[in-house]
């Protein structure tokens, strides 16, 4: 019998082919007896003609071509001959016999042969066969075994066709319409593509999620696959292979294997003699071990007769086997390496399934066999990642596919090709039928609707829809005609079909996918079967008789009902259903041995929760729609949380397939709302049906979208599906697959994507062709900013024609081609052609990086390469600006011309670099030579193209030759070249290079008469230059007579080349800055610069430095250029600009000696306008020093002389405070830590106040008398400070002793100098006995301040302050004894000086002053402890009648004011005294004490106190109606229990009272109507403070009208003019309350101090106080903190203060102002003459703001104080500062803290201090200043605070 593959000679031909290479191998050992034996079976054919071949293995080869055209029968009748005669290898045998045939060997050979016949073989080749042969037993054997063999394979075909193949499809055709997901019609091929993979592949130790990894290379994109495709390289190597397939649920993996099986029955797969099919569902239900032989003959066919000869043959023909495992994805247990058998297995091994499966892929068991496995798409197990042969995806249907498919259903209905038609024109419905199952299932409802309804059709929108529909239709028809409708059939079967969900739920939870009978109910299992939901096939565990097994149709049916189940069981509540609902990743975790069986569930739940399907529900739960909703809710707000969480890739894929299902726009909105920006997708593939789900949550949303595709496969079906996507604006697809088919697919999607501005195609394989097909597509697209085609194979593109279509793109941006191989050529072509298109701005080429920039609107201007400039320049007026930038292309000389003309035929070049080329110094000449004739406005940058010194000469030719050029920079060592250009309009009239304007006549007049030659700089730096380098860049800069600005450092010019410079330099007339740094000088240079001063007079400044780094910067005076009135005359006179302005001298770290300084000063004493000399750093000596200062009586003009970093000792730091007695101009003398010192001098030597500064000099007693002999020498100090220095006690005494003889004034400043409690008493005595010490001024605390103030003349003050001394008591018994000595003591302050009561009582008895007013102040802690009555009691021991009486208990302040009478009545203090100890009297003498003492009291202001009814009896009716009382305040205090209407009440008796405190007394607006009746009552009132109340806007309106009312009758009026002082600061009334408080300022002309702060008016109230301020022209303060003021009002108000003319103090601070407010502010600040401070703290100041400011403090005379914190001012603001403080004479403070202030504008502000005395500290805490640096500057100044 023929077997059924050798149907025709084909298959012969095939079997011959691949037996014939070991065939030709075997044979060639055996050249003679193939001879003989071929003249047998070849007997009319002369074998002759093969004596010439010599090679036998050609030989050989020729005869196997004579036996095979012979004929098949000739052939086979050899092959069978052979087979018996010859010792073969196993696998060459069977190969043969497949090829001759199966059957009964004795029939071929009589058919063929007489035996007798045989020929002889060659010796040992016959002996073995004929030993082999000799026992007829031996052949009856392998007979036997190859006729059990070929039987065993019969039966192998006749099952698998029965099972898969026509005959089933014969039985099975009468369950055609009700068996679901069955393909029983045709079969239709799958679309399979070779796959690379990478998720599939990937490590477990890596992430799982989608990692975008380097592009594929060409060879491994996915191609298309054939079924026989994956079966060629078959070969008998001995070695298993393994093909795995994968494919998405419903791609129809079992059904191609059971075709694979089906078309091997048939014989198509001849390689194959054994066939396979095991299904992992089935094999999950195997709990025992087997052998191999149990696996294969058990589990799937058992043989008939002599199973072993059967067993040992598929050994033999193991390479000839295949074996099919589906479904691994189903495997419940686990599968890795550990699977794998220990030892090495044997045949007769029992072993697992998951065992068996990885030696047979290992090739341990049945080494040869090859194994096909299909699987969803998941992670490869461990064992399988290098044993893979071949990996390959089913991608199920394309559209092509899917209308052969739907063809072959519909093939019997007369609506086939409108069924056809509705899914083509549907492509949501389209891209479902992609999916195999999902195309039947659609087929089968469009059957069922086009059936019932011809014309309209309304299919499902969703699979979840679909598979409902599906079932309902199902159910309909097996009642067919007398259906009673769905809702009927589907109540009827509602108990079975419940039953099917719970089977199923359960089946999941269990990894349970086939069941036995006694698993499901008999209602159920009738209901299934007859709805062929169910599929039914025997179950073999074992060899004895099989089981029948149920199991769904398919997987995603079992998910289906599983899903049902929760959303109708009753069982199921929320948080089971949230536990149940997760977005399950399609790869398992690290060691996972669960299997993920739930692929469709979460879709199907997600698609249950739709309003389509409620009523679906409704009736199978039998519940109302709250129950249902309920649940539906429950998966909706699920879906939304998880869109919240970091998802990858495949997650939002599945995520949007979820929301798609739910058909919910509002889910859909709100979930692409919070996944707009993570739409990432790399290395996984995406099927149209997830490019649906995709943009239909793209779709809902309301945000423009960015779509990112990195290294993903996807058709081209799916970019059809994107076209309808409206949201994208950023497209990018990363992938070596994105090739011209790609692109062109891409290119008819573009049009519907509306929004789309950039689109990204890179790392592809596009092609010229693919560009300009991409971009012809993208011209439509008018809305699109950006393409980036880098990385493809674009290598000559169609550059004239694409930039064409890039010109009518009016909102293009930017083009990429980076890394597309441009040739140079295309390159230039490409320059060409950008220069040409009007709305191209840029092209950036740099070695494989090129871009186009855009701009502007396009296609308004006609291209105009073809056109000439000079024909068109009087028509269009050119307004691009065009950057071309072509880097590191190997241009060369001989491209210079092609580049000159493409850059003259570009009227608008903006930037031109053609850095990193060859062109050379040829190059490079050529193109300067045009350089007048390209109209470049900005920069050329010629750099690293091989330029020697004559290029560089070249380059600086061209700042003659070219007007616009503005600055050459050359660095032969860097390699820089860069020549930069004025933009002006002065090009467009430049003539043509080869027509001469100006006749040679008239050329000079001509030259006259154009316009001054722009200044020019130029930087030749970093050259190294040789001697004969310099000759020629002399003669050559010699004529640049416009250069501004000359930088030569680093050149090695040495002394020689200076001087050679130097020669020339008076014909640099334009020259403002000259910079010769790290030149190799020597210090005889420095000399000759020196003297230059005296011959150039036009320098401004001189840096020099020869330290480390050599600096040499000369900077000149702007020079006014003069034109000649005569024709004939076209030079220019230069003269500096300021004759008689300041000139300064630098010289640092030189280490210059005494003969150097005296060479040195004697040069710069000739020097005229010297006013300033640095000669920091250089190691001065002491004798250097002298004779320095010996010469400053020489410098006439010097007025700041500064040695910074120089080490002075003690002598020398005394000659420097000798030089006010050598210099009568010295101003100040200041000397720093003994390292900084500085010289300030005056104009002139007219006796002026001079100012001595020693501080941290180590400064001890053994210096003082020579310091004292220096300053009795000058009659006039205004200031010695001697702080932080080491005087001690002894020192200070010493001090003092001396001081008598210094009869000036001045303030001695002793801070710091480790004076003890000794000390200070001795300081006192100094004081008490002293007739010109007028103040002293000590604290012992860590601030060690000691300060004495001196007068010549007659001073009636005498101050003693004392503050934390932590006297003891025998240091107060001396100070209360030193002070009664102290007779004119005028103001005494103790501060914590550890002053007891009794102390207290004792000083106020010792303290007098005779000749009238005595203050004394003392702060202690029980001054917050004594009752108000103990400190009144107190307060009457002092001597004299009281005038004032403060009491601040916050503070701990107690205070008096005492007048002295010039006789004191002491008999009146014993009087007073007497009966006090009888309690009845007590009182009322302590009453009456208090009213004799304070009879002239005029101030009383208590603060934080609390008021008890005696003491506010005592408050009311005896101080409040004192006659003289002027000033009364009570400030956060309590009355108890009577409360503040009481003392308001009081308050009417207080007629002389001029001023009124009552901030922080919490009133009300209920208080405001009394406290006005008792304002009636003070006529003198001047002076009213309300801040920090609650008066409200009733209260404010009422006070107001008081005030407006006052104002009006004449005799109040009269009463309140004076009123100066008004503070309102806390109150927070609201803007309208505001308003009408400004209304009510108008009336109040005197005002002089307003203090609003913290009130929150606005800007409607800052407007009408802008309206106010022109009647209050007094007004000296102004606060307005805090108070919401924003740009509108602060700019009234800035602009209305400038008629305040007598304000001092401004504080606007916590306003957001904006720029324009402090810019009207800045334009008014030089009206404010008499402005003290001004305090803009947190204003939003910029730099931008800085300039003006600066400009406007600098015009403030009378400035003290600055408050600029908490701004955003940087370096440049801080520069603007600085440049402004040396002409602000009396600042004494700078506050910029909490700036953006850097090391440079640090160090600028340190730089300027210098130069002013004045200035008291700049805090600059918390800006961005290294601590190191910040260190650095407070050493050089302590007034720069930094902490």
């Amino acid at each position: 019998m023929q077997p059924p593959f050798q149907n025709d000679d084909l298959d012969l031909e095939a079997a011959v082919a691949s037996a014939r290479p070991q065939l030709v191998e075997f044979l060639s050992h055996h050249l003679g007896w193939l001879l003989t034996t071929s003249r047998r079976f070849l007997p009319g054919m002369a074998l002759n003609g093969l004596d010439g071949i010599t090679d036998h293995r050609e030989k050989v080869s020729v005869l196997l071509d004579l036996l095979e055209k012979a004929g098949p029968a000739t052939w086979k009748q050899f092959a069978q001959y052979l087979c018996m005669e010859c010792d073969l290898p196993l696998d060459l045998e069977i190969l043969l016999i497949s090829s001759a045939g199966e059957g009964n060997f004795s029939q071929k050979q009589e058919a063929g042969t007489d035996v007798s016949a045989r020929p002889s073989v060659p010796k040992g080749f016959a002996g073995r066969r004929r030993h082999r042969s000799s026992s007829v037993s031996d052949k009856d054997i392998k007979q036997q075994r190859l006729d059990s063999a070929g039987k065993y394979r019969h039966l192998l075909i006749d099952s698998i066709q029965q099972r898969y193949g026509s005959r089933r499809a014969a039985g099975a055709a009468a369950q055609q319409q009700t068996q679901p997901l069955a393909f029983s019609q045709a079969f239709v091929n799958l679309v399979i593509r070779h796959s690379k993979a990478s998720h599939l592949k990937e490590r477990t130790d890596k992430p799982r999620q989608d990692v975008a990894g380097a592009p594929e290379p060409e060879e491994c994109a996915d191609t298309a696959v054939k079924v026989s495709d994956l079966f060629c390289s078959v070969v008998p190597s001995g070695t298993t292979k393994v093909i795995f397939l994968f494919g998405k649920p419903g791609t129809g993996k079992t059904m191609l294997m059971h075709r694979i099986c089906q078309k091997w029955a048939e014989g198509v797969l001849p390689q194959f003699l054994f066939t396979f099919l095991f299904e992992f569902r089935q094999l999950n239900l195997l709990k025992r071990k087997l052998t191999l032989k149990e696996l294969l003959f058990d589990l799937f066919l058992q043989p008939e007769d002599s199973p072993d000869a059967v067993f040992q043959n598929l050994l033999e023909n193991a390479w000839r086997t295949l074996i099919i495992f589906d479904g691994l994805d189903e495997f419940a247990a686990n599968m890795d390496l550990s699977s794998s058998s220990k030892g090495g297995p044997t045949l007769t091994s029992h072993m697992s399934i998951s065992e068996l499966f990885v030696d047979l892929c290992h090739g341990k068991l049945l080494p040869g066999c090859t194994v096909l496995v299909t699987s969803r798409p998941k992670r490869l197990p461990n064992f399988l990642l290098n044993t893979v042969d071949l990996l390959a995806e089913i991608w199920g249907f394309d559209h092509e596919k899917v209308e052969e498919y739907v063809s072959h259903y519909f093939h019997q209905h007369s609506f086939k090709e409108q069924a056809i038609a509705h899914l083509k024109n549907n492509t949501k419905l389209l891209s479902m039928c992609l999916i195999p199952a999902l195309c039947y299932v659609v087929c089968v409802c469009l059957e069922y609707l086009l059936l019932k309804h011809q014309r309209s059709v309304e299919l499902p929108q969703t699979m979840t829809q679909f598979y409902i529909k599906m079932l309902l239709i199902f159910i309909n028809k097996q009642q067919g005609e007398h259906a009673d409708g769905e809702v009927t059939q589907l109540n009827c079967n509602k108990k079975a079909i419940l039953g099917l969900c719970d089977l199923a739920l359960k089946g999941l939870e269990d990894k349970k996918l086939v069941f036995y009978v006694g698993d499901i109910p008999e209602h159920v299992k009738e209901f299934a079967s007859l709805h062929g939901l169910l599929t039914v096939f025997e179950v073999k565990t074992s060899g004895t008789c099989p089981e029948a097994g149920y199991a769904f149709v398919h997987l995603s049916l079992q998910e289906f009902f599983a899903a049902l189940c929760l959303m109708v069981s009753k069982r199921v509540d929320k948080n089971y259903l949230k536990k149940k609902f997760s977005l399950k990743s399609k790869w398992t975790l690290k060691n996972e041995a669960k299997t993920e069986l739930m692929e469709s569930f979460h879709i199907f739940l997600s698609g249950l929760s739709s309003k389509e399907c409620r009523t679906f529900l409704m009736l199978l739960a039998e519940q109302d729609e709250a129950w249902v909703q309920d649940k539906q809710d429950t998966i909706l707000q699920s879906l939304k949380k998880l869109a919240a969480t970091h998802l990858t890739g495949p997650k939002v894929i599945e995520l949007c397939h979820c929301t798609f299902e739910t058909q919910d726009l509002k889910v859909a909105q709100h979930i692409g709302s919070l996944l707009n920006f993570k739409y990432e997708f790399k290395n996984f593939r995406l099927t149209p049906l997830d490019m649906s789900a995709l943009v239909f949550v793209i779709n809902s949303g309301q945000d423009l979208t960015y779509l990112d595709f990195a290294g993903c496969l996807m058709d081209i079906d799916s970019l059809e599906v994107l076209a309808g996507c409206n949201n994208i604006e950023h497209l990018s697809f990363r992938s070596r697959r994105c090739g011209d088919d790609f692109a062109s697919a891409l290119s008819t999607s573009l049009r519907g994507m509306g929004s789309l501005k950039k689109l990204e195609l890179t790392g592809g394989s596009i092609t010229a062709e693919g560009m300009t097909n991409l971009v012809q597509a993208s011209s439509q697209c008018l809305q699109l900013e950006e393409i980036n085609l880098q990385d493809n194979r674009i290598r000559d593109p169609e550059v004239k024609r694409v930039m064409d279509l890039f010109s009518r793109m009016e909102k293009l941006k930017k083009i990429d081609l980076s890394n597309n191989d441009l040739s140079l050529n295309a390159v230039l072509i490409l320059a060409k052609e950008v220069i040409a298109c009007q709305n191209a701005a840029e092209l950036r080429v740099r070695k494989d990086t090129v871009m186009i920039y855009f701009s502007g609107p396009s296609g308004k201007v006609p291209r105009s390469l073809d056109l000439r400039w000079e024909e068109r320049k009087e028509h269009v007026i050119p307004t691009r600006h065009v950057k071309l930038c072509l880097q590191d292309r190997s241009l060369s000389s001989q491209h210079a011309k092609e580049i000159v003309a493409i850059l003259q035929s570009c009227p608008c070049l903006s930037e031109v670099d053609l850095s990193g080329n060859k062109l050379g110094d040829e190059g490079c000449s050529c193109l300067l030579e045009s350089l007048p004739w390209i109209p470049i406005s900005k920069q050329l940058d010629l750099s690293q193209n091989c330029l020697s010194v004559n290029g560089i000469c070249s380059l600086l030719k061209s700042v003659n030759t070219c007007q616009k050029m503005m600055e050459v920079q050359v660095s032969l060592c860097h390699e820089t070249a860069v020549l930069r250009f004025t933009e002006n309009g002065e090009f467009a009239s430049l003539p043509p290079r080869e027509e001469p304007v100006f006749s040679t006549d008239d050329q000079q007049y001509g030259e006259e008469n154009q316009t001054p030659t722009a200044s020019k700089k130029i930087r030749l730096t970093d050259s190294h230059f040789q001697a004969s380098d310099l000759e020629k860049l002399y003669a050559v800069l010699k004529e640049c007579s416009s250069i501004s600005e000359l930088d030569l450092s680093n050149n090695y010019l040495g002394d020689e080349g200076l001087l050679q410079l130097f020669q020339f330099l008076p014909n640099l007339k334009m020259l403002s800055s000259l910079k010769l740094n790290d030149n190799q000088i020597s210090l005889n240079s420095v000399f000759f610069l020196a003297q230059s001063l005296s011959t150039l007079e036009h320098i401004k400044r001189m840096n020099l430095s020869l330290g480390h780094r050599q600096v040499v910067h000369l900077t000149f005076w702007e020079r006014i250029r003069v034109r000649s009135t005569s024709r004939w005359r076209s030079s220019f006179l230069a003269h500096p600009k300021h004759v008689a302005a300041g000139r300064c001298f630098r010289l640092r770290d030189c280490g210059v000696g005494p003969e150097d300084v005296t060479r040195l000063c004697q040069i710069l004493a000739q020097c005229p306008q010297l006013t300033e000399i640095d000669l920091s750093g250089n190691s001065l000596s002491d004798q250097s020093v002298e004779r320095l200062l010996s010469f400053l009586p020489y410098l006439c003009h010097l007025t700041l002389l500064s040695i910074r970093n120089n080490t002075f000792s003690p002598r020398c730091t005394v000659s420097l405070i000798n030089s006010i007695n050598l210099c009568g101009r010295i101003r100040m003398v200041e000397v720093r830590s003994s390292e900084n010192a500085f010289l300030h001098l005056g104009a002139s030597t007219q006796s002026q106040k001079t100012s001595c500064r020693l501080t941290d000099c180590a400064i001890g007693q053994g210096q003082i008398d020579e310091l004292c002999r220096v300053l009795e020498q000058r009659g006039w100090l205004a200031e010695v400070d001697l702080s932080r220095n080491q005087l001690g006690d002894d020192g200070l005494r010493c001090f003092l002793d001396r001081l008598h003889r210094v009869p000036v004034t001045c303030s001695l400043n002793l801070s710091h100098n480790r004076i003890s409690q000794d000390g200070v008493l001795h300081l006192i005595n100094a004081f008490a006995t002293s007739g010109n010490t007028t103040e002293v001024q000590v604290s012992l605390c860590s601030k060690a301040t000691l300060i004495i103030k001196l007068t010549s003349r007659d001073d009636p003050r005498k101050i003693l302050r004392l503050a934390e001394c932590n006297f003891q008591p025998e240091h107060l018994e001396k100070l209360c004894l030193l002070l009664e000595k102290c007779t004119g003591l005028t103001e005494y302050i103790s501060s914590n000086n550890n002053v007891t009561v009794q102390a207290a009582e004792r000083l106020l008895h010792s303290l007098r002053n005779n000749l009238g007013l005595l203050k004394m102040s003392i702060e202690e802690p029980w001054v917050c402890k004594e009752s108000v009555t103990n400190l009144l009691e107190l307060a009457v021991q002092a001597s004299g009648n009281i005038t004032e009486i403060t009491i601040c208990k916050d503070k701990t302040l107690f205070q008096l004011g005492v007048r002295f009478p010039h006789c004191l009545e002491k008999v009146e203090s014993v009087v007073s005294r007497l009966n006090l100890h009888k309690p009845e009297i007590k009182h009322a003498c302590f009453y009456q004490r208090v009213r004799e003492k304070c009879a002239q009291l005029q101030e009383l202001r208590w603060s934080h106190v609390e008021l008890h009814n005696d003491e506010a009896e005592m408050l009311v009716k005896i101080l409040l109606p004192l006659p003289e009382l002027k000033k009364f305040g009570l400030t956060s205090s309590s009355i108890m229990p009577t409360g503040i209407d009481y003392l308001i009440m009081g308050l009417q008796n207080c007629q002389a009272i001029e001023e009124l405190n009552l901030g922080h007394m919490k009133l009300s607006g209920a208080a405001i109507p009394k406290l006005v009746l008792a304002l009636c009552e003070m006529p003198s009132l001047k002076r009213l403070i309300l801040n920090h109340n609650s008066i409200g806007n009733d209260g404010c309106s009422r006070l107001t009208e008081a005030l407006r009312n006052m104002h009006y009758l004449e005799e109040i009026k009269l009463k309140m003019q004076n009123l100066k002082r008004i503070d309102l600061s806390g109150n927070s009334p609201s803007p309208a309350g505001g308003e009408k408080l400004m209304g009510a300022l108008a009336c109040c002309q005197r005002i002089e101090e307003l203090l609003l702060s913290r009130n929150v008016f606005g800007d409607r109230t800052a407007v009408e106080l802008a309206l106010c301020l022109p009647h209050t022209t007094n007004l000296k303060v102004l606060h307005l903190q805090n108070n919401d003021i924003g740009p509108a009002g602060g700019m009234k108000l800035a602009r209305a203060l400038v008629v305040c003319g007598l304000l001092e103090e401004i504080s606007l601070s916590e306003n957001d102002l904006g720029e324009g407010s402090i810019h009207a502010l800045s334009e008014g600040l030089p009206r404010f003459e008499h402005l003290r401070k001004i305090d803009l703290k947190l204003c939003g100041i910029t730099d931008d703001a800085s300039k003006s400011l600066s400009h406007g403090f600098r015009q403030c005379p009378s400035m003290e104080e600055i408050i600029l914190s908490w701004n955003a001012l940087g370096d440049g603001g801080a520069r603007e500062l600085a440049g402004a403080l040396p002409g602000m004479e009396k600042l004494k403070m700078l506050d910029l803290e909490k700036n953006r202030i850097g090391a440079c504008g640090a160090t600028k502000l340190a730089e300027q201090l210098a130069k002013c005395p004045e200035i008291q500290f700049i805090r600059l805490w918390d800006n961005p200043v290294s601590k190191g640096l910040a260190e650095k500057l407070t050493s050089q100044d302590p007034r720069l605070c930094f902490s």
